[in-house]
């Protein structure tokens, strides 16, 4: 964990190694500045030397002066240090992030990915400032007060190390038990976070539905249990502050006590007696401090895991050692693939699946909810990996391309895609960021989007909110469509894509793709069997296998399901899960 954590500091070695050295400087300083305040009683004022007071009250000026200078400097250099780590770590986790397969993604939930992008790392970054601070200045004054105690009395400083060994004992303790507590408390952020991203991602359907008293209460519940976990670690640490009251007046009556009765027996001059209650203060409210630094890196060392994992997670899928980055032609083939998505999962979803694609062939993939349409496209652009079988394209084994090469020439066209804040060119411009304007208007005119933009006042310069949710559901597939076809892809693969149009669009969109696109692969997946029945062949799934690989008239004539399902859609008007099919 230190090793994936440190690995981010150097860049700014300088500035941690340049923080303590000036913490330490400070802390010179201010063990020097009570010695020369002492001195200035016991041999300028007892003895009436005007001259010593000027010239020691100087030498303290300078000292203050110079401490004042460590200690901007300690600050400045420290918060350079921590803010660096926390901005490099957050870039590294994106970084890593942008390399996750899609298992692994599966595997972190997105509030889970944010907390860890945000609320830990500033815990890391704050707990680093206070330990190239705080946890170097703390130390050092406490071992500096306690030395120069010692040469003054070592009977009156054996006081300060009976309370720095109680105090430091207590607060060891205190500490461990609050870690406990906060290493749970980054959990239910995640639980808060959740529930803060779904509302706000489905506000529309929350308020359809008169949902908001059920989303306040799921809010409620998840910030009460941050609530109870942070209260009972604090009602831990809150400890520290009678034990510190405790000791330090303890301390100060103690050394007052016997101090007195030392002064009073000449073997201890009053200006030593104010110098060792200074050094008691600042030995014990530096041990205070240590008890601070003890909470702060409980809380790390909870959220430096979290970050750990993300950062040490490993991709599920990589590159070949010399991969390929020509793909030949949007020829595809299904070798008897089996998938799974989790590897404990006793049945796969996709269960020996064979079949072959020529290249420029339409084909429709037609199928119940839940029988795997989505999960046999996935394996084309090698989102995910076959467990047994093997997907080729263009000729030659998905895993054998560059994963980049490959996607580039797979374009996905989603049911439920999303549009990105910026301008209408701006998000067609995701499939080619050289595409010219006219080229731009030319894929929307494919996609029939062409006739709504021209509505708008701005036009192709019209401001998409985040999600897209100032155009409508049928607006944003087709300008996904749009951006798919700037990619000019070997492949083209609709999910549904088409589901949220009205069938003449959908007949347009079919027609341009037949017509501007005949060398491009396309994969159309469609409740709809209006949407597939002109495709050169059909894919009928059903559980996870393939029920039927033929062209529309075939199929009719020799698959129960299908025929089933288009008599029912041309009678009834039902979609592929309604009309009996199991």
């Amino acid at each position: 964990m230190l090793k994936t954590i440190g690995a981010h500091i150097k860049e700014y070695t300088k500035a941690s190694i340049a923080t303590p050295v000036f913490m330490i400087l400070e802390v010179i300083m201010e063990t020097i500045i009570p010695l020369l305040m002492a001195s200035i009683v016991n041999d300028g004022v007892e003895k009436g030397d005007t001259r010593h007071i000027y010239v020691t009250g100087a030498w303290m000026v300078a000292a203050a002066l110079f401490s004042l200078f460590c200690g901007c400097m300690g600050a400045k250099y420290g918060a350079k240090a921590s803010m660096g780590l926390g901005k490099n770590l957050r870039k590294a986790m994106f970084a890593q992030i942008q390399t996750y397969s899609f298992a692994n993604i599966d595997k972190f939930s997105t509030a889970g990915l944010v907390t860890r992008l945000t609320t830990d790392v500033t815990n890391i970054q704050n707990a680093y400032q206070m330990i190239l601070r705080m946890a170097m200045r703390a130390p050092s004054t406490i071992i500096c007060a306690m030395v120069m105690s010692f040469f003054v009395s070592p009977r009156l400083a054996s006081i300060y190390l009976a309370a720095v060994i109680f105090l430091g004992t207590a607060l060891v303790v205190i500490a461990t038990f609050a870690m406990r507590y906060f290493g749970r408390a980054f959990e239910k952020y995640d639980e808060l976070n959740e529930s803060v991203q779904e509302n706000v991602s489905a506000i529309r359907v929350v308020k359809a539905y008169v949902r908001e008293e059920h989303e306040k209460n799921r809010f409620r519940n998840a910030s009460r249990n941050i609530y109870h976990v942070f209260t009972k670690a604090e009602s831990l640490v809150v400890l520290n502050a009678p034990l510190m009251t405790f000791t330090v007046y303890a301390c100060i009556l103690l050394v007052s006590w016997f101090g007195a009765h030392m002064v009073v027996g000449s073997t201890l001059e009053i200006g030593d007696l104010m110098l060792l209650l200074t050094y008691c203060m600042n030995i014990l409210m530096n041990l205070m401090i240590l008890s601070m630094i003890f909470v702060m890196i409980s809380m790390s060392v909870a959220s430096a895991k979290r970050i750990c994992e993300v950062l040490n997670e490993e991709s599920t899928l990589h590159n070949p050692a010399q991969p390929l980055y020509d793909v030949a032609d949007g020829s595809i083939c299904f070798d008897h693939v089996s998938f799974r998505y989790s590897s404990s999962s006793k049945k796969p979803v996709l269960d020996d699946i064979s079949l072959s694609i020529k290249s420029g062939e339409t084909i429709g993939i037609i199928g119940g909810t839940g029988s795997s349409k989505t999960s046999l496209v996935s394996l084309v652009s090698r989102l995910y990996d076959a467990d047994s079988g093997l997907v080729t394209v263009g000729g030659h084994d998905v895993r054998e391309y560059d994963m980049d090469s490959l996607r580039n020439q797979v374009a996905v066209v989603l049911q439920q895609n999303v549009l990105f804040s910026g301008t209408i060119l701006d998000n067609l411009r995701w499939g080619d960021a050289s595409a010219s304007a006219e080229e731009c208007r030319h894929a929307c005119q494919l996609a029939c989007a062409d006739e709504f933009i021209s509505t708008f006042p701005d036009g192709y310069q019209t401001h998409i909110e985040q999600g897209g949710t100032n155009v409508s559901g049928g607006q944003k597939q087709r300008l996904c469509i749009a951006r798919a076809l700037l990619k000019k892809p070997k492949i083209l693969i609709l999910d549904d894509s088409t589901s949220a149009v009205d069938t003449a669009t959908d007949a347009k969109i079919r027609r341009a793709f037949r017509e501007e696109i005949p060398g491009t692969t396309k994969l159309i997946i469609a409740q709809r069997i209006s949407s597939v029945c002109d495709s050169d062949r059909i894919i009928v799934m059903e559980d996870g296998k393939v029920s039927g690989f033929d062209t529309h008239e075939n199929l009719l004539k020799n698959n129960e399901i299908y025929r089933d399902v288009y008599e029912s859609q041309t009678q009834g008007g039902g979609d592929f899960d309604e009309g009996g099919v199991s």
